[in-house]
């Protein structure tokens, strides 16, 4: 009885426009910010670096360079706040996390494109 209720629950929660993107792709994602009795869209664009499945404990990491500082943000997928994700470029990658990364700077940073194996567009 339990988890049929917590099914039900969790069900009414899910995000309906589900946006596809996995990792490696370059998103956009747009939150809802409250200030006083003000709210705004804020953008928050980089590089999808992981994801942690979970029903509607989904989440999933951005990575994105800031006046050469990089800045990591974690977002609930199915939170309220978030009003879309907007997949701007898809890339081919082998690996589920993208943890490396951090390491590396500039050009070396940069993923393949999913268009073509060789990475060329």
């Amino acid at each position: 009885m339990n988890q049929i209720l917590q099914r039900k629950i969790e069900s009414e929660q899910y995000r309906k426009d589900d946006s596809k993107f996995t990792v490696g792709d370059s998103v956009k994602v747009h939150t809802k910010v409250v200030e006083g009795d003000k709210e705004r869209i804020q953008i928050f664009e980089g590089v999808v670096i992981g994801q942690h499945r979970g029903g509607t404990r989904a989440s999933f990491t951005v990575r994105k360079v800031s006046f050469g500082q990089g800045v990591e943000r974690i977002f609930p997928l199915h939170s309220p706040t978030i009003q879309k994700v907007e997949v701007m470029r898809t890339a081919k990658v082998r690996r589920a996390k993208l943890y490396y990364l951090r390491d590396l700077k500039g050009k070396a940073a940069r993923m393949k494109d999913a268009g073509r194996a060789d990475g060329k567009s």
